[in-house]
C-alpha cells in the first residue's frame, strides 16, 4: 500500500512539474546571438571598433580578463600608414612570460584567434621569437616569428572545447634575448555542433567506414578556408569574422571550371537528413551562392572529367576536412547533378542532390601522407542524370594535440551561468524529480551488491582543495584512503631543491609541464615534473602516476620520490636519471653509441619492466605510451620504464577495454587504434617498435625519407621477411653483432608487432627471447672474440638448444629482485631515486 502511495504522489508531482521542466529546457535552446568578448586590443588603452566588434583595451579597467604579470610595455607604430586600422597600430610585447587569463562562463566550443602585425617600431617586432601556449597545450606555436612580407596581418586562429572557469593564452620568449608580441586576441564561444563530436577516418590507405573520434578533445588550427567560385570573403562580411579566400590559386587545370553565381536566397533548412544541412554561422551567404562547376562544352554531352584542387598541408598529419555544397547550378531536381567527391585520388563519396538551394557540408577526417599535399576532386557520378559538378567552400583543418581538461562525455554541453527565472525554476523542477526517483531506487537496490559499470580510468576532482589533500580512488575505480601522505614534499623544499625552478636547471618540456633538475636538502638527485600552476590541466595524469608509481617497485622502474599539491601545484619528484633518455643515445646525439651488447641489456631491462607491469600484484597495468624517451637510463646504463600518466589498469578475467585511443603516432598499436580496446598486447606492439628502433638507430616516423622507407616497422619488417636484416641496421653495429644474435632479435621484433593482439608474445616471453639473443652474443664473443662480426664463421652456426622455463614460474619478488649481470646485488630502494631528463617530456 506504501509502495503504491508513493508512485501515486511522484505522477502528481510530474503533472505539476513538467510545464516547469519544458520551460526550463527552452531556456537551454536559445539560438546563437553572436558574442561581443572577449576582443582585446593588445597594448593600448583605448576600445577600437574593427570589422563590427568593439576591441577592448588590455590597459582597461575591464574586469573580464587580466593581464599576469603587467610588467611589459606596450608599442605603438611609429609611422602608420592610413589605411592601417587602429587595431593593427598598438602591440603588447613580452620579454618574460605573460598570460592573459579570460574568466569563462559558458561552455562549449570557443574560436581562439591571434593577430600579428609587425610594424614600424623602436622594437624591430619582426626578430620576436616566442612560444604561445593555452590552459592545457602547451606548444601550441613553437618557435615563432612573423616576417614583415606584406601590408597584411597574420592571423592563427583556433578552436578548440572550453570546459574550465579560467582560460589562459601564455606567451614566452623562446630564447632568453628575445621576446614575444602579439596586436590582438580573440576569444569568443562558436555555436553548438560547430565541431562534430567524430567524423569519417579516410587514412592513406583510404575509407573502412571507421570513424575518428573525440574531435571536440582536441584543438583544431585553421590551415585553409576557401570560397570556391567567389572572391574572398573578409572578416567584416563573415558570421564569425572569418576571412575565405577564392579557390583560383589551388585549381590544377583553371580551364577545367567555371565561377557561377546565385542571385536568390539562400534556403537553410533544419532537421534530419543524410548530409549536415548548414546554417549561416557554418559558412555565410556568400560562400553558398557562389560555386565552381564544370566547364563543359554544351553541344557535347560526354565530355566527363574531374576539377581538382590541391592544398598544402602538414606532412604525416591528421586534418578535418568540411567541405560545402549549395546547388545553384541546376533549375529542377530532374536535372540536379549526382557528384563524386574523391580525396587523394583513394577515398570517393557519391553525392545525391536531394534539395536546390539548400546548402549542406560534409566532414572527413584525412590522414595526409609524405607528399605535403591534400588532392580534393569533384566529378559526375556514371549514373548522374546531368554531366555536371559542383563545389561552394571547403575548410582544412589540422587536427593538433589532444587537451587535457576536456571530458569526453561533456565535452558537447554547455554551461550557462546567468540563468533566467524560468531556468532556475525549472531547473528545481528537475532536481526534485531527480531526488525522488532516486530515493525510490535505493529502496529497491537496499540490500543489492553494488555492481560495477564501465572500466574507468583514474579521476579526480575538478580541483585541489584548500590544503592540497588530493581526492582518489584507485586504479580499479574503487575508493581507497588518501594518497601516502608520507610522499608528499612541501612546496618550500621543492623551490629550494630547483632553486626556486631555475631556468638553468631546466631539463625537458613537456605537455605536463616543465622538468627541472634538483637535490634534496639530503643531497638525492631528483627531476621535478612541474605541471603550468593553476590551469587544471593533467590532473588525472597527476594522480594516474601517484597511485601507480607509490603502489609499484622494481628496479626496471622509475621511482617516484614524492608529490606537491599545495597552493593548486602539480608537482612530481623521482629519481634522476644520470644517462637520460634511450632515445637520446639512438640518434640526433653526440653521445658514444651504446654497443650491441648495451642495446640488448637496456632492452631487457625495460622488457623486464613492463613485464612485471603487466603481471604485477596490482592486477596488472597497461603502460599505453611505449617509446623510446619513456625508456631512461640510470648512470650505469640500466633501463627503467617511466611516464604512467596514461597508465590503465588491466582487470581481472577481462581481455580488453574499451577507451579513447591514446599514445605516440608511430608506435601505436594498429589494432588498438582500430577497435579502441586497449590490451597488455598493445604495449607490446610499441615495444616491438622501440626494438627496431633501437637496432636500426632512427626515428619511428621520417618523413623525409621515400614513402616505403617512412615507417620504421613497415620498412624493417620487409627486411626482415625477405631474411636482410643486417642490411638495414644502424651503420655504427655493422661488422659487431652476430648473425644468430641478430636473427633472434629480428624474430623478436616481428612477432611484437604481429597485426593482431592475440598473435602477439606475452612480455615475459619477450624478455626471454631477448635473453636468448645475449647469450648468443656472448656466446660468438667468448668464441672468436677478435672476429666478432656478422661475417664471422660462428654466424652460420644452427641455434643452440636451450630449455625454456616459463615466465610465469618466476614469482613477483624474483620480477622484483633479479641479480645483475656483474654480479652486484639489486639496487636498494633508497638509492635509486631519480628520472627525467627528456627533452620531449609529457
Amino acid at each position: 500500500m506504501g509502495k503504491f502511495q508513493s508512485h501515486e504522489v511522484i505522477v502528481r508531482l510530474l503533472h505539476l512539474l513538467l510545464p516547469l521542466q519544458l520551460l526550463f529546457l527552452q531556456s537551454l535552446s536559445l539560438s546563437y546571438t553572436p558574442p561581443s568578448k572577449y576582443f582585446i586590443n593588445c597594448g593600448s588603452q583605448n576600445n577600437t571598433n574593427y570589422t563590427g566588434r568593439t576591441f577592448v583595451g588590455d590597459m582597461s579597467s575591464d574586469s573580464s580578463f587580466t593581464l599576469s604579470p603587467k610588467r611589459d610595455d606596450p608599442v605603438v607604430d611609429s609611422s602608420p600608414s592610413p589605411t592601417t586600422s587602429q587595431l593593427y597600430q598598438t602591440a603588447r610585447i613580452f620579454k618574460g612570460p605573460s598570460s592573459y587569463v579570460f574568466h569563462i562562463d559558458q561552455n562549449g566550443t570557443y574560436l581562439v584567434r591571434l593577430h600579428f602585425f609587425p610594424f614600424s617600431s623602436p622594437t624591430d617586432l619582426s626578430t620576436a621569437l616566442f612560444d604561445v601556449s593555452v590552459s592545457g597545450l602547451p606548444g601550441l606555436l613553437q618557435n615563432f616569428s612573423v616576417q614583415n612580407t606584406s601590408n597584411l596581418p597574420l592571423i592563427k586562429e583556433f578552436l578548440l572545447t572550453i570546459n574550465i572557469s579560467k582560460f589562459t593564452v601564455k606567451f614566452e620568449p623562446s630564447q632568453e634575448s628575445s621576446f614575444a608580441f602579439v596586436n590582438a586576441i580573440e576569444v569568443f564561444i562558436a555555436p553548438d555542433s560547430f565541431i562534430p563530436h567524430s567524423a569519417l577516418l579516410v587514412t592513406r590507405k583510404g575509407s573502412k567506414n571507421s570513424s575518428y573520434k573525440g574531435l571536440l578533445s582536441r584543438v583544431l588550427q585553421k590551415i585553409h578556408r576557401v570560397n570556391v567560385g567567389g572572391g574572398e570573403i573578409e572578416p567584416g562580411l563573415d558570421t564569425l569574422w572569418r576571412n575565405w579566400v577564392p579557390d583560383d590559386t589551388f585549381l590544377f587545370n583553371r580551364s577545367t571550371a567555371r565561377n557561377k553565381s546565385y542571385d536568390q536566397p539562400i534556403q537553410y533548412q533544419e532537421g534530419q537528413s543524410e548530409y549536415n544541412y548548414s546554417d549561416r554561422y557554418i559558412a555565410p551567404d556568400n560562400v553558398y551562392s557562389t560555386a565552381k562547376e564544370m566547364n563543359t562544352n554544351k553541344g557535347d554531352q560526354l565530355q566527363s572529367f574531374n576539377i581538382s584542387w590541391g592544398f598544402n598541408v602538414t606532412k604525416n598529419a591528421t586534418h578535418l576536412l568540411r567541405v560545402h555544397f549549395c546547388d545553384i547550378t541546376s533549375a529542377s531536381l530532374s536535372v540536379s547533378p549526382w557528384i563524386n567527391l574523391y580525396i587523394n585520388s583513394i577515398f570517393s563519396r557519391n553525392i545525391k542532390i536531394i534539395t536546390l538551394a539548400v546548402p549542406f557540408y560534409l566532414d572527413f577526417v584525412v590522414v595526409s601522407d609524405n607528399s605535403g599535399l591534400l588532392n580534393i576532386s569533384i566529378g559526375p557520378h556514371r549514373d548522374s542524370p546531368v554531366n555536371n559538378s559542383f563545389l561552394n567552400g571547403l575548410e582544412i583543418m589540422e587536427i593538433m594535440q589532444e587537451l587535457r581538461w576536456v571530458s569526453i562525455k561533456n565535452e558537447s554541453k554547455k554551461k550557462y551561468i546567468p540563468l533566467l527565472v524560468g531556468s532556475v525554476v525549472g531547473g528545481l523542477a528537475l532536481v526534485c524529480i531527480v531526488l525522488i526517483v532516486f530515493l525510490l531506487q535505493s529502496k529497491c537496490r537496499k540490500g543489492k551488491p553494488a555492481q560495477a559499470t564501465d572500466w574507468l580510468p583514474i579521476t579526480v576532482d575538478r580541483g585541489l582543495s584548500s590544503h592540497g589533500r588530493i581526492h582518489e580512488a584507485t586504479i580499479h575505480s574503487s575508493p581507497v584512503p588518501y594518497l601516502n601522505l608520507g610522499l608528499k614534499i612541501p612546496f618550500a623544499e621543492v623551490q629550494s631543491a630547483t632553486k626556486n625552478f631555475s631556468s638553468k636547471l631546466l631539463v625537458g618540456k613537456g605537455g605536463f609541464g616543465n622538468v627541472y633538475q634538483g637535490t634534496l636538502r639530503n643531497g638525492m638527485k631528483v627531476a621535478v615534473k612541474r605541471s603550468q600552476p593553476g590551469h587544471g590541466q593533467g590532473l588525472p595524469e597527476f594522480q594516474t602516476e601517484i597511485l601507480v608509481l607509490s603502489k609499484i617497485h622494481h628496479r626496471h622502474l622509475v621511482s617516484l620520490v614524492g608529490y606537491c599539491d599545495e597552493r593548486n601545484e602539480m608537482i612530481l619528484v623521482y629519481e634522476f636519471m644520470e644517462k637520460g633518455t634511450l632515445r637520446s643515445h639512438l640518434y640526433d646525439s653526440d653521445l658514444p653509441c651504446l654497443s650491441w651488447k648495451q642495446r640488448l641489456e637496456i632492452c631487457i631491462g625495460a622488457a623486464r619492466g613492463l613485464h612485471y607491469l603487466h603481471t604485477g600484484s596490482e592486477g596488472g597495468i597497461i603502460h599505453r605510451d611505449i617509446k623510446s624517451t619513456n625508456i631512461l637510463l640510470d648512470d650505469d646504463f640500466v633501463a627503467k620504464v617511466a611516464d604512467f600518466g596514461l597508465s590503465r589498469s588491466g582487470l581481472p578475467n577481462q581481455t580488453h577495454v574499451s577507451t579513447a585511443v591514446k599514445g605516440t603516432f608511430g608506435y601505436l598499436d594498429p589494432e588498438y587504434f582500430r577497435t579502441q580496446q586497449l590490451t597488455d598486447k598493445s604495449d607490446v606492439y610499441s615495444f616491438g617498435v622501440v626494438l627496431l628502433e633501437v637496432l636500426c638507430a632512427r626515428p619511428v616516423i621520417n618523413p623525409s625519407l621515400p614513402t616505403e622507407q617512412m615507417n620504421l616497422a613497415e620498412w624493417v619488417m620487409v627486411w626482415q621477411k625477405k631474411g636482410l636484416l643486417e642490411q638495414v641496421i644502424d651503420p655504427l653495429l655493422v661488422g659487431k653483432v652476430n648473425l644468430n644474435s641478430l636473427r633472434k632479435f629480428g624474430e623478436t621484433a616481428e612477432k611484437c608487432l604481429q597485426e593482431e593482439g592475440a598473435d602477439r608474445p606475452t612480455m615475459g616471453d619477450v624478455v626471454w627471447d631477448l635473453e636468448y639473443a645475449f647469450q648468443l652474443q656472448q656466446t660468438a664473443m667468448q668464441r672468436e672474440p677478435l672476429e666478432d662480426s656478422t661475417n664471422d664463421a660462428a654466424s652460420t652456426f644452427p641455434l643452440p638448444t636451450i630449455q625454456r622455463y616459463p615466465s610465469y614460474s618466476l614469482s613477483i619478488s624474483n620480477i622484483h629482485g633479479p641479480e645483475r649481470r656483474d654480479g652486484s646485488s639489486e639496487t636498494t630502494e633508497s638509492e635509486v631515486f631519480s628520472q627525467l631528463r627528456i627533452a620531449d617530456g609529457r
